[in-house]
């Protein structure tokens, strides 16, 4: 099983981090980050496709055919975990060696997209208040490693339950089978 995640995983999160990276050098050098997040979303869901690959391979390869849905999500989970732990160390790398002032021009993105959309002088004041919150707290390496695994992560175990409930295949019980 072991070797399974790990190959699995390496190749969902090279995908997601590979796809994160041209993502954000095409957003970052477009003042427009409007479609970032569709983007980043879609691209999680295509690399974490590789988990309905992976715990279809296990149970097909190395356990006779069968699985149970907690060994799928199990699998499917470490999967996810293995990749959301590569994207995360991507982003760190991509957000503090290339973009350190990327919480700025996001932070100047969605203020001009709530302007845009009519929001109000005291509602631009409160976001304005909330969003200096969120960029002091991204001052932090351990809240940006938070941050950002809560981006990934909750994608990766959603899908892990949906391809553990699809895949799960248990043995037909052969006392209820046989005929007295």
């Amino acid at each position: 099983m072991k070797k399974n995640v790990i190959v699995f995983g390496l190749i969902a999160g090279v995908i997601v981090s590979v796809l994160m990276v041209l993502s954000m050098m095409r957003c970052y050098n477009d003042p427009n980050l409007e479609h970032s997040m569709l983007i980043g979303y879609a691209s999680m869901v295509l690399a974490f496709s590789f988990i309905f690959v992976g715990i279809k391979n296990y149970r097909d390869k190395y356990n006779d055919g069968l699985i149970t849905f907690g060994k799928a999500f199990k699998i499917g989970a470490l999967i996810s975990l293995v990749a959301s732990t590569i994207y995360v160390i991507v982003w760190l790398v991509d957000y503090y060696v290339f973009m350190p002032d990327f919480m700025d021009k996001y932070v100047a993105q969605v203020l001009r997209e709530a302007k845009a959309d009519g929001a109000s002088a005291a509602e631009l004041t409160k976001m304005t208040k909330e969003l200096a919150a969120n960029q002091e707290m991204y001052k932090n390496p351990v809240m940006v490693v938070l941050f950002t695994y809560m981006e990934i992560l909750p994608v990766g175990i959603l899908i892990s339950l949906v391809a553990a409930w699809i895949l799960r295949k248990k043995p037909i019980d052969t006392v209820k089978t046989q005929v007295v």
